[in-house]
């Protein structure tokens, strides 16, 4: 596959996920109302999708070892496009309940694949910039997600938001069908033999780049998914926006974290991946410490938490181009597993995330505050500049070659 192609599929197979939660969100009122269902019920259909998404990956993950990456993503594909029909003609919450939770482990299958594939086609540095130019596909597939989502709910019903999902299932197994060529050169007949899978996933996770690579891409994303949990109730309820206003504020937030992609893939060849990661981290602090600060002080208004957000999510789109590349760069003969690894440990911090903010966010408008999302990103700031700044100068460095930490299959 030429690099164009690459780039292309990295960016269906990454944009996978902001297709199956953002186009579906502008939805989830109608379809509460059209399945006589409480507003819990529906957001389970999320929570689930998520959570099977998480722990899905560490399935998908030796499979691809053992099998290559090009049969996983043609059975994840043709599961997701399956179960996204189901979501359409699903007769109650329950059933799409289901649905929505196949949807996500087929999802995991995409996701896992593409940083999989990063490893197995380049090296570590090299591979932290197409990773950023994969993310950069997944920005432009997050900005039309969300209108989207809200014109075909609006113009056909709620079921079409969710048809929507089949047809771009149906799209990405198709073009993988017909350009995406295997990637993996050497499969890993021991995969799956449950002592050297244990053995590899020992190694893994005793391997100090995987974790410094990993807590950076899971603190990042635990940000944003906090952004993501908290936003629409801040803007609409507490501060009064329309949804079109706030519709208009999440397409501004997609443009930026491309920026930061961008931003990512130009600053490491000049000043390397180290020295990158730090230079975001100032930016992660300084947004997420004047968020948390403002909010603190009173100051609750849509500028004083969009500014600083601004500088929150650019650095996003540098930490996880680094962060996904970087937690696979020393298992080239083990990414799919490592990629798993790595990706269940994202959800499992947003997953907390979540609860955490089940319990402080306040059910009713008449209640409504911006304090559980400005210091939800102040937390999440501190936690990434730490990563940013004390982990990744020590272990980050990514021109090495992998050492003798390599997993193997027993002999």
């Amino acid at each position: 596959m030429t690099p164009g192609v690459v780039v292309v599929m990295l960016s269906l197979f990454l944009g996978i996920q902001p297709i199956a939660t953002d186009l579906y969100l502008p939805a989830l009122p109608a379809l509460t109302s059209g399945f006589g269902a409480s507003m819990h019920q529906a957001q389970l259909t999320l929570t689930a999708l998520l959570l099977a998404f998480g722990l899905s990956q560490l399935i998908w993950g030796p499979l691809s070892d053992r099998y290559g990456r090009r049969p996983i993503l043609l059975w994840g594909m043709v599961a997701f496009t399956l179960a996204s029909v189901g979501s359409v003609v699903a007769s109650s919450i329950e059933q799409l309940l289901i649905w929505r939770s196949a949807q996500g482990a087929a999802m995991g299958a995409a996701v896992m694949c593409a940083r999989a594939i990063v490893r197995d086609l380049y090296a570590p540095i090299e591979g932290a910039r197409m990773m950023s130019k994969g993310l950069t596909g997944l920005g432009l597939l997050a900005c039309i997600s969300a209108p989207l989502g809200g014109l075909l709910s609006d113009w056909l019903g709620w079921r079409a938001a969710l048809g929507a999902l089949a047809v771009f299932g149906a799209l990405v197994l198709t073009i993988t069908v017909l350009r995406f060529e295997e990637t993996l050169t050497k499969a890993n007949p021991q995969a799956l033999h449950p002592v050297a899978l244990a053995r590899t996933w020992a190694t893994i996770l005793r391997h100090p780049t995987f974790w410094t690579f990993t807590l950076l891409a899971a603190t990042s994303y635990g940000g944003l998914f906090t952004f993501l949990a908290t936003s629409s109730f801040v803007f609409i309820n507490a501060l009064g926006l329309s949804k079109t206003q706030y519709g208009l504020l999440m397409f501004s937030m997609s443009l930026v974290y491309i920026c930061g992609t961008i931003i990512c893939r130009r600053l490491i060849p000049r000043i390397g991946i180290r020295r990158t990661v730090a230079l975001a981290g100032a930016f992660t602090l300084t947004g997420g410490t004047l968020a948390g600060v403002l909010g603190w002080l009173g100051w609750h208004s849509v500028w004083a938490i969009m500014l600083p957000y601004y500088l929150f999510i650019l650095a996003h789109g540098v930490h996880q181009p680094c962060g996904q590349s970087g937690a696979v760069s020393a298992f080239p003969q083990a990414a799919g597993t490592a990629s798993a690894l790595s990706g269940f440990l994202m959800m499992l911090a947003a997953f907390a995330m979540g609860l955490w903010l089940g319990v402080t966010m306040p059910v009713d408008a008449a209640n409504a505050t911006v304090l559980p999302l400005t210091h939800g990103l102040w937390f999440w700031a501190v936690l990434i500049a730490a990563v940013a700044w004390l982990l990744v100068p020590r272990f980050g460095d990514l021109s090495q070659p992998p050492q003798r930490s390599e997993p193997s299959g027993p002999a």
